[in-house]
């Protein structure tokens, strides 16, 4: 029986819905088939962390677009996208393709998920040049691959506190390191942060070696004029983009010189997506998150709760 929730906003989670199919199409231009074989979790524990994290689309949103903020201040993480990628031209498809390759490795069967990891580490083979201070780099570099995985892991965290409406249990935030480190790990990477404590300390460590440069510049600016393929684009990026600033932790506000005025830009935008969130989840029912389940025999609505995170 529909809830009263799902009549008031009925008409905005239609719409909701083909703007999320549109942006990100759920196969990603791929051929992951999220319903079969039956009965095989893939790389993660349906009961734990990351099934839950992954699956609030608002905050996995947001904190995307945190993360990319992130990156752009690492200047052999940033020399690798500005060397090989057409950031330029193609954002949303960047976008969408990470979106792809996170939603396959923490939903898809295992077969499906570890070819997925396989295509990018095929794809990092080619990623190598030298950055603007003469320093070599290379996409499959084990230092780099955890650093473009802490950003990501905090953020995606972040995100979840921020805009799913769901307290985070004692100790799930340590589960969730903990867990989606084995996709950094399989990529290459090294000495990944385990806990909440490691990751900020990891920043902590890591924080003497970024820096603000022209090419972070360009590439926000870049990712500040996006066209997403829906309609109100503008509106909807700016309202997720400053919705990821909110995210970021106060030493990377001032490495990226977030001013007053984007400062005031962030709180409002959070309010506001925090106040959309429940609509995107009563709109969302049918993604990746729920064919996984209904593979596993489960209701999709357990991705909600946390209960059996007890004990894990």
């Amino acid at each position: 029986m529909p809830t009263p929730l799902h009549l008031v906003t009925r008409p905005a989670q239609a719409a909701i819905r083909r703007w999320v199919v549109e942006a990100f199409p759920r196969h990603g231009g791929g051929v992951v088939d999220y319903d079969a074989p039956v009965g095989d979790p893939g790389l993660f524990d349906p009961d734990g962390a990351t099934w839950r994290v992954h699956a609030d689309f608002p905050g996995m949103l947001a904190g995307g677009l945190a993360a990319l903020m992130l990156q752009t201040l690492h200047p052999l993480a940033l020399a690798g996208v500005w060397d090989h990628s057409n950031f330029r031209e193609d954002l949303v498809g960047r976008l969408r393709r990470t979106t792809t390759f996170v939603g396959g490795t923490t939903y898809a069967p295992r077969a499906a998920a570890e070819a997925l990891i396989e295509r990018v580490r095929h794809i990092h083979d080619q990623v190598r040049g030298v950055a603007e201070d003469g320093r070599p780099y290379e996409a499959n570099d084990p230092a780099l691959l955890t650093w473009v995985h802490a950003t990501e892991a905090y953020s995606f965290l972040q995100g979840y506190r921020r805009y799913s409406h769901i307290r985070l249990p004692e100790g799930a935030a340590d589960r969730y390191y903990d867990e989606s480190r084995r996709v950094a790990e399989a990529l290459g990477a090294r000495e990944v942060p385990r806990s909440e404590a490691e990751v900020l300390a990891y920043f902590r460590q890591v924080r003497p070696t970024l820096a603000w440069t022209e090419r972070t510049r360009v590439v926000l600016e870049v990712l500040g004029n996006v066209r997403l393929p829906v309609p109100a684009a503008g509106l909807s990026r700016d309202v997720f983009l400053h919705a990821g600033a909110a995210l970021l932790p106060e030493w990377a506000l001032r490495m990226l010189r977030r001013t007053p005025v984007q400062r005031a830009q962030a709180r409002m935008a959070a309010h506001a997506l925090w106040a959309m969130a429940p609509v995107f989840r009563a709109a969302l029912t049918d993604g990746i998150a729920a064919h996984a389940c209904r593979r596993l025999g489960r209701d999709p609505r357990s991705l909600h709760r946390w209960d059996a995170l007890k004990g894990g």
